[in-house]
């Protein structure tokens, strides 16, 4: 599932291809994506020019000329490319953007669970969703605010979106790690210290992870992403024991939080 690294990859590659463009035709290929009137969609961006990007949690905005924004949500399998010829397109286009320039730009979707839908502002839709601020800028203070009085375990309270958008399951678990804090400790028992640890350990998180384009075996040895278990053949790691990286003779342990696959360390993320 593209998380808030690839997100913002894509929202990069977006920029570079798509600011300052006209877009002179919009192509349909399965309105299953759409979450607009496909003639809504196509009045509010034919002739319309790029005016710049944008991004919230999972979300990647084109802001247009008009005011408005086309907001683009990637579900389980979302991805963006870039092509001139109809033979050359991706597989799996489910709607491709013509440019003035010639270049037609692909959202893909394989299980099209993404979605591509019309705001008035980024704002309006921030508000209208409930989403939190940015994990990437929302600060240590904030943060606290937030997540100080509640007595919810902290991974559940990480992945709430209303709260910070844009930490999905994998994510967590590492910044947990990082900041060396169990993701059953109950929110209202961390100190000052540990929520300026907490978000040091999600900028490190993130930034890491858009720094090498969400190419997760590219990532420090010192990430517990490595000794993860993963599903199919583009495992990150090469961990294939999954200990601890720091307590190279400790084993990483796999339980359920909230329903979702979590994993800790037991020397490094003690209970309380």
């Amino acid at each position: 599932m593209p998380e808030l690294p690839e997100v913002e990859t894509y929202r990069r590659f977006l920029e570079e291809v798509m600011l300052h463009q006209t877009i002179a035709a919009l192509e349909v290929k399965d309105a299953h994506v759409l979450a607009v009137e496909e003639d809504t969609l196509r009045q509010a961006l034919v002739g319309r020019t790029v005016t710049g990007t944008s991004r919230l949690g999972k979300n990647c905005f084109l802001l247009l000329d008009s005011g408005q924004v086309l907001v683009l949500h990637f579900g389980m399998t979302g991805d963006v490319g870039a092509y001139r010829d109809e033979p050359d397109a991706p597989r799996f286009t489910r709607v491709a953007f013509h440019l003035g320039s010639g270049l037609r730009v692909a959202f893909i979707d394989p299980r099209k669970f993404g979605r591509i839908r019309l705001a008035d502002s980024v704002s309006q839709y921030q508000s209208a969703k409930k989403l939190g601020p940015d994990a990437l800028d929302i600060s240590a203070a904030e943060l606290q605010a937030r997540l100080g009085k509640r007595k919810t375990f902290l991974k559940p309270l990480l992945l709430d979106q209303g709260i910070t958008a844009g930490l999905g399951n994998w994510i967590v678990d590492e910044v947990l790690f990082q900041a060396r804090l169990h993701p059953e400790r109950a929110a209202h028992t961390l100190t000052t210290p540990d929520f300026e640890a907490l978000h040091a350990a999600v900028q490190l998180v993130l930034s890491t992870a858009i720094q090498h384009e969400a190419t997760y075996r590219a990532f420090p040895a010192s990430f517990l992403i490595h000794a993860r278990e993963w599903d199919d053949s583009a495992t990150p790691g090469t961990n294939q024991h999954q200990y601890c990286p720091r307590h190279t003779t400790t084993k990483i342990d796999k339980t359920y939080v909230g329903g979702r696959a979590t994993y800790t360390c037991p020397i490094c993320q003690p209970p309380s």
